[in-house]
């Protein structure tokens, strides 16, 4: 069931608007009556209210997440019931989900795909140091705010990571196309996973293509387990060496060849960041170089055509000057003496 704009939860939380959907909720943007402020309102499909298991793994959601604080973490304010109603209240971001940045922008330049990178793996570096995994890392539930900054949301499978772990088999709720090879064969799930995860978001975000297509899910988990990771160069022969570098290893099939621990990969992209950032500055010295010598070369024809242009006062210009008078004065003198010598002889 849908709920109507105008609708209060709790007497506290009014429904604006709905605003997306998943394979457990529908979210509304909301406001809290109480503190003046817009909220995200995520609400328990109608199908699982009977189902206690699904009711508790919702309430575990809120749990998780709640223990979460971190400027790359969406807040979550509040867990409760109304009547048959159980809802989430969380922080709204004003902005648009990485997926949608994806389809208007990708590829991105490799400046860009590192920031948003770094910031998805802060929020994983912290959930991790909780012990929590987030198990469903993909863009579609990564938040890109107006103010560029980037939160991963939607914890709606993590779980203690020192608990049981849960397999992907009929309970999978993550997209397939992100899977790392241990979900889509409903294994082990670890932290490892969502470096995986994190690294074909990041393929995703520098080439503008998901890795692994197919026409159904199985397909592509099979795929996720047996085939190699395309040529990224192929895609975006700019992406850099370093990114690239990253990327491959994040992605490995094995989980004990991909980073030990999210910060070993969290400094890495630090490094290629600076990297990138040395990169740009020496290729703005060269171009501001070659502007220089432009304007120096102007200069200088500019300085020979004027040049061209004046009278020529050399020393060798002034000899024949007065080689010339010289010549003039003696064919002068001549032609007197010759008509003295007229003269007399008339």
């Amino acid at each position: 069931m849908l709920l109507n704009p105008g609708s209060v939860l709790g007497d506290r939380y009014e429904i604006i608007e709905k605003i997306g959907s998943g394979g457990m909720a529908v979210v509304y943007r909301g406001k809290d009556k109480k503190l003046d402020r817009y909220v995200t309102i995520k609400v328990l499909r109608e199908e699982f209210i009977g189902d206690e298991e699904f009711i508790e793994r919702f309430r575990s959601e809120a749990c998780s997440a709640a223990r979460l604080s971190h400027p790359n973490i969406v807040r979550v304010y509040d867990v409760g019931e109304d009547g048959d109603i159980n809802y989430i209240v969380m922080e709204y971001i004003h902005g648009d989900t990485l997926k949608t940045a994806i389809r208007k922008k990708a590829p991105f330049d490799s400046r860009s795909t590192i920031n948003v990178a770094i910031q998805i793996a802060s929020a994983l570096s912290q959930a991790h140091k909780a012990h929590i995994v987030h198990r469903d890392i993909k863009p579609q539930n990564i938040l890109v705010g107006t103010d560029g900054v980037v939160k991963v949301t939607d914890f709606g499978i993590a779980r203690a990571a020192r608990a049981a772990t849960m397999t992907t088999t009929a309970n999978a709720a993550g997209s397939v196309h992100y899977f790392s090879p241990e979900q889509a064969r409903g294994g082990y799930v670890d932290e490892k996973s969502d470096i995986y995860s994190l690294g074909i978001t990041m393929f995703e975000m520098i080439t503008g293509v998901l890795p692994f297509q197919g026409n159904n899910s199985v397909s592509i988990a099979l795929k996720h387990i047996n085939e190699e990771l395309p040529d990224i160069r192929q895609y975006n022969p700019n992406c850099t060496p370093s990114l690239e570098g990253i990327i491959k290893k994040a992605t490995m099939k094995k989980a004990d060849e991909r980073y030990a621990n999210i910060d070993l990969l969290l400094a890495d992209l630090m490094r290629a960041r600076t990297e990138v950032a040395m990169n740009a500055e020496q290729e703005r010295r060269a171009e501001a170089k070659e502007r220089s010598h432009a304007v120096a070369a102007g200069t200088a024809g500019a300085a020979a055509g004027a040049a061209a242009d004046t009278p020529n006062f050399s020393s060798s210009s002034l000899m024949n000057s007065e080689s010339s008078s010289t010549v003039m004065l003696a064919i002068n003198s001549t032609t007197s003496s010759l008509v003295t010598a007229m003269g007399l002889l008339l």
